[in-house]
Order: structure tokens, then C-alpha cells, then sequence
């Protein structure tokens, strides 16, 4: 199978956001002829079905890298003005603290070691033709092996500890995806208020950073969890000083700032600010997506198939890619351009230029790329009242010896919380395979619940998990943004947490490498697939090394 009238074909495999805003790009680049450029996007099951539709959508200038940050950043306010991005994806300007507390003082027990229920209320049940219902898996939370490498999103955001695991080998993770579970088809809810302001700051948000220190008396909060379980006398201080007895009176309350009310203050110990107006922002990352794919479908010089890639096909003596073999979707009804032929056959469809934007799964068409699926569960609560726009970064104390992390972002109608990675479940074959641990979604709720009261007399709509695509070496935290050792193979993967940050950036940065050569908006230096990994070896090369 070849290009429509003998057109130059580029193929992009993967319709997320990355494969979105590269496909808008090439349609965008003076170079790009529609007369003789024909653009083939391949996506497994559905546009978006992965991270890129579940993911926070928090844009960041202290972001990494920081190759493709600013302009990025710059490019996401671009699109806002030019295509009214308020009203289609729900771009806006916002907050983003860091908040350390104490989720003993609203719940008392806690301290004393008992397990109290969660009393998560029923969730709004209806019919999503976008998003496939699954069971929940029976993940245990509190085991110590769900995240083995300890790689929370501290690290991911701030890039500060690369992903970095044992030597690659025939335990490598089969490939990555994502899922939700859909509890309300209504997308109206109490709309923000106005967006605050705050004075901005450029800082990492690595747990280890000066940014997470404490602006309260809380200094005195132990370092450790071993400090704690060993009942240091500063542990046993800060029990006694902050939680007074748990009688519901607190020592001491920290100011936040004025228009951040939907917190609860008393469970605060400190906090402190990682970014105004000037320097983050929001998208909705599912909304972002289908509308630039719409966008670039429009130009009539784009197709989408809705079929999985099997094979990457490549001339090893010449090492030149030279097509892509998949096999079409049976029962897919598309509204976009393109859709699945009506054979199930495999399909092989040639091209001058192929490009993979398949995050997690990108080491299942290239074994030797170092990239893994770190699973990462969220939720979406329809608040009881209107919220002010913030981004939320936590250091919550459950316990004396536990701490999580989640992380709650204020949408205009709902709010969006998540939790930290785990490695529990293998990245499965497409995004309608993700497994859903519903307790770890029933967890997030619980402690956002905790944490704000319109949040805790909220409704979830939607349980959900995706992977993250997280470049596995010491020497990169990624992505990796351009062509490989291979003639016409190209890659745009491993973005981690800010794959939504820096996918226009991506995008036409990809677009520049395709059509011109090279990358001429930003210096991508050292983000290069081909300084990685070698795209010739196959998996038995991978099994024998």
C-alpha cells in the first residue's frame, strides 16, 4: 500500500497528544505541500486513549527539559489566542503551591494506628463511548513492591532522578498503556472563580528542593520515616504541638494565601509558592488533543487509521525504514477521517518518513529503546462549590511512618487529582487493557477529601490510569525528540510526567527535523534517539544481551 497519487508519505504512529501536535506542525511548516505530502496517522484503538487524555495538563516554565520548556510554554499560549483555547480546551493561567500537612488532624485514628472506612460515596454511573469500563485489580496499596524504584512524581516533575532501574534484559516490561472508568456524562459543575494572582518563582519541584521548605513552625517535622518510626523526640513534638490531643483545636494555622479557601487550613503545616500566572498554566490534555487532530484532519492532507502497528519494517543492510505493517480494527466506528479498512488483514503501508509517537509502547516497535510504563492512577471530583484556579503539589503525613503525595489541579468545572506511579501491572497491549486499581482511585478521593471540604462532599466522575512513557538511563531524563541510526525513522517519546508542557514544542520541532533536516526553533542538543539506543536491534538481540 503506498501514498495517495505517488505523495511523499510520512507515517505517524500513535494519536496522542505528541503525534497530534506533529501531524499539526508538518501541516503548518512552509515546506509541507499538500500536493506532494501525504500524512498517515496509526492509532491503535483511539485518539488520546492513553496519558494524553488522562493526564493533569499542568504547563510549567521550570519544567524539564528545558530544551523544549520556554518555547513550549510560549506555543501553548500561542494556540490559546489563536484558536480561543479558554473555551475549547480549557487553557487558563493559574497557581501552583506546594502544600505540606497533616491528614491526622482531621482524622484521629489515624495516629493511633486503626484503619478507618473510607465512606467513598457511589459514583455517578453513565455510558462513555470514548472510555472502556474495567475492573479494578487487587493491588495492595500499602505494599512496599508497587513502586520498586521509589520513583514518585517529585521526580518526575523536576527531573532531578532519572528513571533508572537494572541493567535492560528479558524482563523488560511488554509494552505500556492507560484507562479510565467514566462516572458522569455531564461535563457542567461550578465554574471557578477568578484567577488569582501570585507572585511567581522559578523553582524545581523535586521534594529535595528549598521550594518544599516549610513557611510555618512545622520545621520541626522529621526529615525520615525512619526518624519517625523510631519516635523521635521531634516527632513526638510535632504530635503534640500540632495535633493537640486531636480535639479538634490546632496549635498554630497557617495563612495561605487569601484566595485558595477551598483548602482546609487547620490540616496545613506549610507551604509555599513554585509559580504564578507569568509562569504556569492548565490544559485540558483530552480536549488539547481531538482539537488540533480535528485541526489537522481539516487540511485534507492528513488520514487517521484505526489499527495496531505490528511491525516496523526496515532494510537492516541499508538500515533505511521502509514501511509499517498493522492490522486495522474490527469494530471501530470512527467519525474522523480515514478509519479502518474492512479486512482484518495485516496491512503494509510504506513510507519516505515514519515517526513514533508511542510513548510507553515505543520499545515494543524498537526493543532496544530505553523507555518503560510507569502506571499512574487519577481521578476527576465534581466539587459541592465553585474553586479558585491552583495547582496543588502535596507532602501529606497519613500516619507516623506513611506520607503520600497527590496532586490536585482546579479545573474550571472539576478538579483533578493524582497519585504517585507504580510497576505493579505491566504496560498492556492498548490503552482499553489498562487495569484500574479502584482502591488506589478510592484513596485519592479520601485524602483530597481531607484536604478541602468541597472536595470531600464531591462526586467522582471518573476513575482512571494511565502509563507514562519514562526513559530508563542514568544519562537522560528525556525525551527523546528526533532521527534515529536508522534513514527515515524518527521518534518523539519518553516524555514522562510533561509530555502534555512540551508537546507543541515537540510537535513542530519534529516537523522542522522531518521536512528540513534539522531543529532550528530550540537547541535540542542531547535529546537525540541516536546518542541512546541502537533502532536496528530486534528483540532476540535484546534477549541475548
Amino acid at each position: 500500500m503506498s501514498a495517495p497519487n505517488n505523495k511523499q508519505e510520512i507515517i505517524i504512529v500513535g494519536a496522542g497528544i505528541i503525534g497530534v501536535c506533529t501531524a499539526f506542525y508538518l501541516t503548518r511548516h512552509p515546506s509541507f505541500d499538500p500536493a506532494k505530502h501525504h500524512i498517515t496517522i496509526i492509532e491503535a484503538r483511539r485518539p488520546a486513549g492513553g496519558a494524553s487524555g488522562k493526564a493533569g495538563g499542568l504547563l510549567a516554565l521550570w519544567a524539564f527539559p528545558q530544551q523544549l520548556v520556554p518555547l513550549s510554554f510560549k506555543l501553548h499560549q500561542d494556540l490559546a489566542e489563536e484558536f480561543n483555547g479558554e473555551a475549547e480546551w480549557g487553557y487558563r493561567r493559574l497557581t501552583t503551591v506546594s502544600i505540606e500537612g497533616n491528614l491526622m488532624k482531621s482524622n484521629p485514628a489515624a495516629a493511633l494506628g486503626r484503619k478507618l472506612p473510607m465512606g467513598v460515596p457511589r459514583s455517578i454511573n453513565t455510558f462513555d463511548p470514548v472510555n472502556t469500563t474495567h475492573d479494578p485489580s487487587s493491588t495492595d496499596p500499602s505494599d512496599t513492591n508497587s513502586n520498586p524504584f521509589n520513583y514518585n512524581h517529585s521526580t518526575l516533575k523536576s527531573g532531578s532522578t532519572p528513571f533508572h532501574s537494572s541493567p535492560r534484559s528479558d524482563s523488560l516490561p511488554a509494552d505500556s498503556n492507560n484507562n479510565s472508568e467514566s462516572s458522569a456524562a455531564s461535563s457542567s459543575g461550578p465554574v471557578s472563580t477568578s484567577t488569582p494572582t501570585s507572585t511567581s518563582t522559578s523553582i524545581s519541584t523535586s521534594k529535595s528542593s528549598p521550594a518544599y521548605k516549610s513557611s510555618s513552625a512545622a520545621d520541626t517535622l522529621p526529615s525520615s520515616a525512619e526518624e519517625i518510626s523510631k519516635g523521635s523526640s521531634e516527632e513526638k513534638e510535632y504530635i503534640s504541638t500540632k495535633n493537640n490531643s486531636f480535639n479538634g483545636t490546632h496549635a498554630a494555622t497557617v495563612n495561605l494565601p487569601s484566595d485558595l479557601n477551598w483548602i482546609k487550613p487547620e490540616i496545613v503545616d506549610g507551604w509555599s509558592n513554585l509559580g504564578g500566572q507569568d509562569s504556569t498554566a492548565q490544559v485540558h490534555p483530552y480536549k488539547f488533543t481531538l482539537f488540533f487532530l480535528k485541526k489537522a484532519l481539516e487540511t485534507g492532507a492528513v488520514d487517521l487509521i484505526i489499527g495496531k502497528v505490528t511491525s516496523l519494517n526496515i532494510d537492516r543492510d541499508e538500515e533505511v525504514a521502509e514501511s509499517v505493517t498493522y492490522v486495522p480494527h474490527a469494530n471501530v466506528s470512527s467519525v474522523f477521517k480515514g478509519g479502518a479498512p474492512p479486512s482484518n488483514d495485516p496491512i503494509t503501508l510504506h513510507a519516505s518518513k515514519i515517526i513514533l509517537t508511542t510513548g510507553p509502547w515505543t520499545s515494543k516497535l524498537i526493543p532496544g529503546c530505553p523507555i518503560l510504563g510507569l502506571r499512574a492512577h487519577s481521578i476527576t471530583i465534581l466539587p459541592t462549590k465553585p474553586t479558585t484556579p491552583y495547582a496543588i503539589f502535596t507532602e501529606l503525613r497519613l500516619s507516623r511512618s506513611r506520607f503520600v503525595s497527590p496532586e490536585i489541579y482546579a479545573r474550571k468545572d472539576e478538579i483533578y487529582v493524582c497519585g504517585e506511579g507504580d510497576t505493579t501491572i505491566p504496560v498492556p497491549e492498548t490503552t482499553d487493557d489498562v487495569e484500574i486499581d479502584r482502591e488506589k482511585c478510592d484513596e485519592l478521593f479520601d485524602w483530597a477529601g481531607k484536604c478541602s471540604v468541597q472536595l470531600q462532599n464531591g462526586k467522582i466522575l471518573k476513575r482512571q490510569a494511565c502509563y507514562l512513557p519514562v526513559v530508563d538511563i542514568p544519562s537522560c531524563s528525556g525525551p527523546f525528540v528526533g532521527e534515529t541510526n536508522v534513514e527515515g525513522l524518527f521518534v518523539a517519546s519518553g516524555h514522562s510526567c510533561w509530555g502534555i508542557n512540551n508537546a507543541p514544542g515537540t510537535g513542530k520541532i519534529m516537523a522542522e527535523i522531518v521536512l528540513d533536516g534539522e531543529a532550528t526553533s530550540a537547541d535540542i542538543d542531547g535529546l537525540e534517539p541516536a546518542l541512546y539506543f541502537d533502532a536496528t536491534v530486534t528483540e532476540a538481540d535484546c534477549q541475548v544481551g
